[in-house]
């Protein structure tokens, strides 16, 4: 493989962790869907099964949040022909309300991850979650009360992500 070869794959692979998240962040199960390959498993302790129930799994949990967001950090990609191998770090916010109060839990792991190109295209094969830490406490964001008119973010179609025309003109 050429380092042209080399750089696109890697900037393909980048794309699916990209389309994950935002499908986890904004509940669009089919844009999550679309990272794996029909036949991907995925392993995050808590769950083990294919891809597809966990997105199901996923999405079903999720909505049960006030809110999440997941950033991505550093990855390390290793490419192997059509197969590649990758560690993936995140930072992860969750907002439930539990007894009337928000809580916010935080969790910072990696994903490990096979992806293979398949007639071109690269998709998730495996996906394992490790945590290295996490922590649960309350909310401590009420101070956003104060800016009425903050642009605030949200999910689906009520995110300004999705107004492709009302940016077009912005």
């Amino acid at each position: 493989m050429d380092r042209l070869d080399l750089l696109v794959a890697k900037n393909e692979i980048g794309d699916l962790h990209a389309r994950y998240m935002r499908g986890q962040d904004r509940l669009d199960a089919d844009l999550q869907h679309s990272v794996f390959w029909p036949d991907a498993t995925a392993d995050y302790g808590f769950f083990k099964g294919s891809a597809s129930n966990f997105v199901t799994f996923a999405q079903d949990l999720l909505r049960t949040h006030e809110a999440n967001h997941h950033l991505l950090g550093q990855s390390l990609i290793e490419v192997e022909g059509d197969v590649a191998f990758g560690e993936l770090y995140y930072f992860a916010f969750h907002r439930l309300i539990e007894d009337a109060v928000p809580q916010d839990i935080i969790i910072a792991g990696r994903y490990i991850d096979r992806y293979e190109r398949r007639e071109g295209v690269w998709k998730i094969a495996h996906r394992s979650e490790l945590i290295d830490w996490a922590r649960k406490e309350p909310a401590a964001d009420s101070f956003m009360t104060s800016l009425p008119d903050a642009l605030l973010g949200a999910r689906g179609a009520d995110d300004r992500s999705t107004m492709r025309d009302w940016l077009r003109t912005a």
